[in-house]
């Protein structure tokens, strides 16, 4: 029987699930908390979540018995949740509101992962004071998780974030599709006029666990420090890469009339993470030096295996 502290991932064949099972599985044992994907990554304990209840969701992760859950399961597809807002509603809002309940219940940590989507997109760099308002069902749905898992889960941390990481066959990052197409010589289009503050999987999953660390609740921005276009988030990652930019063309929001409205501006300030941590969080610039090193290392393959 294993020593070490358990983790229960809700979402675990997802992208950022699978980036923390590998970044911590030297640390931790975990638990996959799996839904309609099946995976079978080494050296982990694969399950069906069973929300039918929350009767039978307590029996179960008491049974598991994890130090913490860490609530990465969502529907983030844009179009998908503004098509089928009960189907957003249910998993965004319901599923997560029902882990919150459960996790106080049994007295469990819980992280909450949710999103940079929750404003309108006409201000920048906003703390985790700034109300929200959301402009579509994705992000109204995700607003209204934070809202109801805070208010029945005191204790929980709510994590803010947009996230790219090396990705599995089934379901790649924003990252793996600009490097994969300028290393096939593909012309992309970014958009120049879409802002974020975009952070390196690795580090995101190492800053939530200083926080639990430090028993810190409630709501933390945990993205990059400086505030970039979709664009030049391309241009760097070509430029770390040594790959032709030239292949990259800037596109327009603007311009994308056929989309569902997404905000315009993401942008987060992480100062209140950095205050509490006492260090920097490092730049889009440094984070994706860090990225092509996970590469030479040759610390993606199991990843990109799945």
């Amino acid at each position: 029987m294993s020593l070490k502290p358990s983790i229960l991932l809700t979402g675990g064949s997802g992208l950022l699930g699978v980036n923390w099972f590998y970044s911590k599985k030297k640390d931790f044992s975990f638990y996959l908390g799996l839904n309609e994907r099946k995976i079978h990554p080494d050296d982990s304990q694969v399950f069906i979540l069973d929300f039918s209840s929350e009767e039978t969701l307590v029996k179960q992760i008491q049974a598991l018995g994890p130090l913490v859950v860490i609530n990465t399961a969502g529907l983030t597809n844009v179009e998908k949740c503004e098509n089928n807002s009960e189907l957003a509603f249910h998993v965004n809002v319901e599923l997560s509101s029902m882990i919150a309940k459960v996790t106080k219940f049994l007295g469990i940590r819980l992280v909450h992962i949710s999103t940079d989507h929750l404003f309108e997109g006409n201000a920048s760099m906003l703390s985790e004071e700034e109300p929200t308002q959301a402009i579509n069902v994705y992000g109204k749905t995700k607003a209204l998780a934070e809202s109801n898992v805070w208010e029945i889960n005191p204790e929980a941390l709510i994590i803010r974030t947009n996230f790219y990481a090396w990705g599995t066959s089934y379901r790649k990052s924003f990252s793996d599709y600009i490097i994969e197409s300028l290393r096939n010589k593909q012309f992309i289009n970014l958009f120049d006029d879409v802002y974020y503050t975009p952070i390196l999987a690795e580090i995101l999953i190492n800053t939530v666990h200083e926080l639990l660390e430090k028993n810190a609740s409630g709501i933390f921005n945990i993205v990059s420090d400086d505030r970039i276009s979709k664009y030049d988030f391309g241009i760097l990652i070509a430029e770390e890469f040594g790959l032709d930019k030239s292949f990259i063309q800037r596109g327009s929001l603007h311009n994308k009339s056929n989309l569902i409205r997404r905000p315009f501006d993401m942008s987060l300030s992480n100062q209140k993470v950095k205050e509490l941590l006492g260090r920097s969080l490092g730049t889009a610039k440094q984070h994706i030096a860090q990225l092509h090193k996970q590469e030479l290392d040759n610390k993606i393959k199991k990843i990109q295996l799945l």
